[in-house]
């Protein structure tokens, strides 16, 4: 599957520097860092975990699996994970 065709699996979802980016916007700084808990206990189950950032009350996450050098399919599954959460 292409970068492109990954990046469609995952509605909302750009694609920067081999990585699979999103940023996420709450009403609150609460909002943000309970959506940040969430996503957090999405990735210890899937042992793949995301860089990301948090400024009050917006997140961006960034998924890439450093090892492969780029998005695999870890990345694409906690991306759909992720919008889940929405």
């Amino acid at each position: 599957m292409s970068s492109d065709e990954r990046r469609q699996a995952v509605p909302g979802w750009t694609s920067a520097d081999n990585a699979l980016v999103r940023e996420f916007t709450f009403k609150d700084f609460a909002e943000a860092f309970a959506f940040m808990g969430k996503v957090a206990a999405e990735a210890e189950n899937m042992h793949h975990h995301p860089d990301w950032s948090n400024s009050y009350n917006r997140v961006t996450i960034r998924l890439a699996t450093h090892s492969a050098g780029g998005v695999t399919d870890k990345d694409i599954a906690l991306a759909a994970r992720i919008n889940a959460l929405e």
